[in-house]
């Protein structure tokens, strides 16, 4: 059976439109696009419904054949949600007080999707955790009151079920899947104390000794706390708004891990600066995060919060796993050019380097083979469109809004875990009429009173640094033990030593190479035994890098520059034995 093809949403000044998704979007044939201007919309969680608000009413639809499943009378809802099997929609709209209703009317409504009644309408004035959270088995839902968490049990909101109430929760976040459900609560800290995360698992939410796992610090003004899919670990990244020391314009960031068991960490991040972005691998093992001054580092870390690989530096301020966790892409968006870096996790090897200037969104195609970037008013309100690519870099469609006209918002059709299989990373850029688009290579700034001189070390504004695989053993493909490496290092030097006690053939006179040789005697002329020695060095020094590069490693200009240097200094090797 072919997997299904998703729908991309698309809401602009033209209207709201589906359209059948990659490689190329072309209308649904069972929705027609509704011209009026739409507030928002929505997939349900399994993909299978649809609701946008026109400014006249919200409607929800079938997404196989657009028959249409519910239509409210609600023009004003600018948020909307379903529950995750599709028995609630949630609608939001702004609070607001009038003569007729001076303590303002209840803007959080809960519709029975089935009889299209209200279940219970509620206040809710901030639009910050406007919605409430599910279990994925709608058994508990949660939702803050007055910095209390009030659960409630099998969709009954007429009875709170249980409450959760410590100082003044301003922060939460469910586990995601089914039971036993966990949550993580974040108190700010007050009158010198400090802040806290704590880890409960429902329903023991009273005491102290009650929490799975608490982690406390000082350096926070808000957080926000990510769970992974397994709902065994948290990070928190906790950021203040202003940074004490004058460093960083962003404030100050750190980064915590909390674990269901107990176990909580510090994520030591090598360089200084703003933490940008933070996410889990869908396989729960692992996550990535994109920190420091710019240029950005970007790092892999495991569960006991070591680095496992490192990606460098580069001009990055997002990372994105693909929905089956076999692809990242690093991406420099905002005000950044663009710049992609599509990566294969398991191999730690670079894909492609697409640029997509002025993108404002990025997300992945559920079948983990395309993704879309768009650039969005009112982020940028001029050279509005998306472009669906194929991650190896081919551009597959392209759509300009007319003159005039602006994109809002674009959004991929979601579906259940495993629709579609993990497949073999590609390396080759697929065929496309529209080509691709590789990011160019760039030089460092140099004032212009250096620009005359050769490029040294001091006249960068920076080092760049190259990937590098952080795992123990030689490859870095698979971690060796101590015994292992011992045993590896001994038969390595006794390679080593048989090579040394093998006598150097001559090499036929017409051949242009040169055999390097550590251990050749000298020829009784010091300079040139000196220059020879140096060309030796430099030589084999290529030969590591064109090792490396056979290995999938991305080198850096400078390296390259250096390989492509060979031929001369083989050459110049030569002269110099031929004049001794």
């Amino acid at each position: 059976m072919a997997p299904p093809v998703p729908l991309l949403a698309v809401r602009g000044s033209d209207g709201t439109s589906l359209l059948c998704g990659p490689p190329k979007c072309e209308p649904h044939s069972a929705f027609h696009r509704d011209s009026r201007l739409s507030r928002c919309f929505t997939f349900s969680r399994d993909g299978t419904l649809f609701s946008w608000c026109n400014g006249h009413s919200v409607s929800v639809v079938k997404c196989s054949d657009g028959s249409v499943v519910s239509t409210f009378d609600l023009p004003k809802t600018t948020l909307l949600e379903f529950s995750p099997l599709n028995n609630v929609l949630v609608t939001w709209q702004p609070y607001t007080k009038s003569q007729d209703s001076p303590q303002g009317d209840a803007n959080l409504q809960l519709w029975d999707l089935q009889s299209s009644q209200l279940i219970k309408a509620l206040f809710q004035k901030k639009v910050d955790s406007w919605c409430p959270s599910w279990s994925e088995d709608e058994k508990i839902c949660v939702r803050s009151v007055n910095n209390e968490l009030h659960f409630f049990e099998n969709n009954d909101f007429n009875t709170i079920a249980n409450k959760l109430h410590m100082q003044k929760v301003s922060d939460f976040e469910l586990s995601p899947g089914g039971q036993p459900s966990k949550v993580a609560v974040y108190v700010p800290g007050s009158k010198g104390a400090p802040s806290f995360v704590r880890l409960y698992q429902y329903p023991v939410l009273g005491g102290p000794s009650a929490a799975l796992a608490n982690k406390s610090f000082f350096k926070a003004d808000r957080v926000t706390m990510q769970w992974n899919k397994k709902a065994s670990a948290v990070l928190v990244t906790a950021s203040t708004e202003v940074d004490k020391t004058g460093a960083s314009y962003y404030g100050e960031q750190t980064l915590h891990y909390l674990a269901v068991n107990g176990e909580t960490a510090l994520v030591q991040l090598p360089k200084n600066g703003p933490i940008y972005d933070v996410a889990w691998s869908p396989n729960s093992a692992e996550f990535c995060v994109v920190y420091g001054f710019m240029p950005a580092k970007a790092t892999i870390y495991n569960l006991k919060c070591d680095p496992v690989f490192d990606f460098g530096t580069g001009p990055r301020n997002a990372a994105y796993y693909s929905p089956q966790g076999h692809i990242l892409v690093l991406a420099g968006f905002g005000n950044l050019r663009g710049q992609m870096e599509v990566w294969d996790v398991k191999k730690y090897k670079q894909v492609s380097k697409p640029e997509a200037p002025d993108a404002t969104h990025f997300s992945w195609c559920p079948d983990g083979e395309h993704v879309v970037t768009a650039t969005c008013s009112p982020r940028l309100r001029v050279s509005n469109g998306y472009k669906i690519w194929h991650y190896t870099g081919s551009v597959l469609h392209k759509w300009d809004v007319a003159a005039g006209s602006e994109l809002w918002e674009v959004r991929w059709q979601l579906f259940p875990e495993r629709s579609f299989p993990e497949r073999a990373v590609k390396y080759q850029a697929v065929p496309s009429e529209l080509g691709s688009t590789q990011a160019q290579t760039t030089q460092a700034y140099r004032p212009p009173a250096l620009r005359h001189l050769p490029a040294t070390p001091s006249s960068k504004l920076h080092e760049d640094e190259p990937p590098q695989n952080l795992r123990p053993g030689v490859s870095g493909e698979r971690s060796l033990s101590k015994s292992a490496l011992k045993n590896q290092k001994k038969r390595e030097a006794k390679k080593a030593a048989k090579q040394e006690s093998k006598p150097e053939p001559e090499p036929p006179s017409d051949l242009v190479s040169v055999t390097i040789s550590q251990s050749e005697p000298s020829c009784g002329d010091p300079e040139s035994d000196k220059k020879i020695k140096n060309l030796k060095k430099k030589l084999k020094a290529i030969e590591e890098l064109k090792e490396q590069q056979a290995s999938g490693k991305v080198l850096q200009k400078n390296q390259l520059e250096k390989i492509q240097k060979e031929g001369q200094l083989l050459q110049e090797l030569q002269e110099l034995k031929i004049r001794q």
